[in-house]
């Protein structure tokens, strides 16, 4: 009955009394191994060596064992691989060549030479609307300066497209097939910001990359070729650094002291139009649509119905013009619509031009030879008066 197990209450009383002989005998499993005399972690050990009798722990290492380890492998010496013989030297390092020596590389640029770093940062919209500001004043000779009131996106584009239409038609007739005019299609009208587009105007105006000097630009410090003897400036401005967008045009837009022209009209919301060249007929044609007046009467209802549109008509009425940039000098509204009346355009104003030329110097020597003629006459006259006078014939006599 010793091996066998209780049951029942029997169990119960067994468990308290075996409970001090054997600790794990508490559950019905440990008290079956604690009769066989094995115990859990006995039973587990030989299942574990039986199911991997393969596997090999590593050998521990003490904590003052690794300590001297890591002391002894840090004071071994590595070999070195430097070369202790001058032949081998020459051989693995060739000599530079001469060239090399005379001509220095040129210096790695930090920024590629078609994006220089503005003086503001680039990635502002202030900054690309000013660039483009800029470059828009100073490739259009010719420009119109208007003022909008609370202009619709629906009102500019009907406007425009009106406008495009009529400068076509301006090129159709003025272009051939040899020489097609594009004038027209380069024409843009937009809306600008006052502020940036008046600091774009000081720049155009007041600042030129040319004028600095090519000394400065060929003896720069950080050239390769600038002689070391060379007396140079500390801070030389750079080419790289003198577009419109550095350091350099502000300064020269700050302490600019001549005046535009243009300050009375960069005031309030405005529309610009810009023309690739100066055409008195394309200006004549944008007046007709834009600004229409007795000189420029618009075209017809039947010749053009679509510019009597109530939306084009509504936006029309909110432009106002101001006055033009011809050639860099700022004309009123006379003047601009002086100099789209020219007749003929540019051709005609040269062949007036030539007439003038041409007349001139007739005029002149006409003036000149008045005085000797009339002298002349004068002088011829009084001969004849002061000779004397033969007697009539005596065939007049008889008849007498």
């Amino acid at each position: 009955m010793t091996g066998m197990r209780p049951r029942g209450s029997d169990l119960a009383e067994w468990r308290k009394s075996n409970s001090k002989k054997c600790p794990c005998a508490r559950f019905p499993e440990d008290a079956e191994v604690a009769l066989n005399g094995k115990t859990r972690e006995s039973i587990h050990q030989s299942l574990f060596l039986h199911i991997t009798p393969t596997i090999t722990m590593p050998p521990r290492l003490r904590l003052h064992a690794s300590k001297r380890l890591r002391l002894s492998t840090s004071n071994a010496a590595y070999p070195s691989c430097q070369c202790r013989y001058a032949s081998l030297a020459a051989a693995t390092t060739p000599a530079p060549s001469i060239e090399s020596t005379i001509h220095a590389s040129s210096p790695i640029s930090r920024h590629p030479p078609t994006q220089p770093p503005p003086y503001k940062p680039a990635e502002f919209r202030k900054t690309q609307l000013h660039r483009i500001y800029t470059s828009l004043i100073r490739s259009s000779p010719l420009m119109l300066v208007f003022q909008h009131n609370n202009l619709k996106a629906s009102e500019f584009a009907g406007i425009r497209r009106q406008l495009n239409f009529a400068l076509e038609k301006v090129d159709a007739e003025l272009g051939t097939e040899a020489s097609p005019s594009v004038i027209g299609k380069y024409t843009e009208l937009q809306i600008v910001q006052t502020g940036i587009f008046a600091s774009a105007v000081k720049v155009a105006e007041s600042f030129n990359s040319e004028s600095f000097s090519d000394a400065a630009r060929t003896h720069h410090p950080q050239d390769p070729a600038t002689n070391t003897s060379t007396t140079l400036n500390t801070k030389p401005a750079s080419p790289q650094y003198t577009h419109s967008l550095s350091k350099e045009a502000w300064k020269a837009a700050r302490n600019a002291k001549v005046q535009t022209g243009l300050e009375p009209l960069l005031s309030g919301p405005l529309v610009v139009l810009t023309f690739p060249l100066v055409s008195p007929q394309h200006l004549k044609a944008a007046m007709t649509i834009l600004s229409p007046s007795e000189a420029f009467p618009a075209p017809k209802r039947k010749a053009n119905p679509g510019l009597y549109d109530p939306t084009i008509q509504s936006g029309l009425q909110k432009l106002m013009l101001l006055g033009a940039r011809v050639e860099g000098k700022v004309f009123d509204l006379d003047g601009t619509k002086w100099v789209g009346g020219i007749s003929g355009g540019l051709d005609g104003l040269r062949a007036q031009l030539v007439y003038m030329l041409q007349s001139l110097p007739a005029t002149l020597t006409n003036t000149l030879e008045g005085a000797a003629k009339s002298l002349y006459v004068t002088v011829e006259s009084r001969r004849q008066d002061m000779e004397p006078k033969e007697d009539k014939p005596e065939a007049e006599k008889k008849e007498a």
